[in-house]
């Protein structure tokens, strides 16, 4: 939440003063501006799956796909804690 906020700046609208800034500079603006909102838009996805998992251990659902039901493989939760479906699953879902 502090990345974000220090961020903010960052995301805000670039002005089109010419005066102010030149056409490269406000290129270069506009682009580091978008570059800011999809890290933020990606902070806020990983955030709510964070908050999911969590929300998950409290309601003993934690380590089971939420598709099949079946255990998510250990290996696979250490390396994801917020993952939330098995291989299986996650496969035909990327289909």
């Amino acid at each position: 939440m502090e990345r974000a906020n220090a961020n903010k700046d960052s995301r805000d609208t670039v002005e089109l003063d010419q005066a102010r800034l030149g056409r490269l500079s406000r290129m270069d603006a506009m682009q580091g501006q978008a570059m800011a909102q999809e890290t933020e838009r990606r902070r806020k996805i990983e955030l709510q799956r964070i908050d999911a998992a969590l929300e998950r251990l409290d309601t003993d659902e934690f380590g089971y796909c939420l598709t099949c039901g079946d255990e998510i493989a250990l290996k696979r939760l250490e390396l994801d804690p917020a993952v939330a479906l098995c291989v299986t699953c996650a496969d035909r879902a990327a289909d």
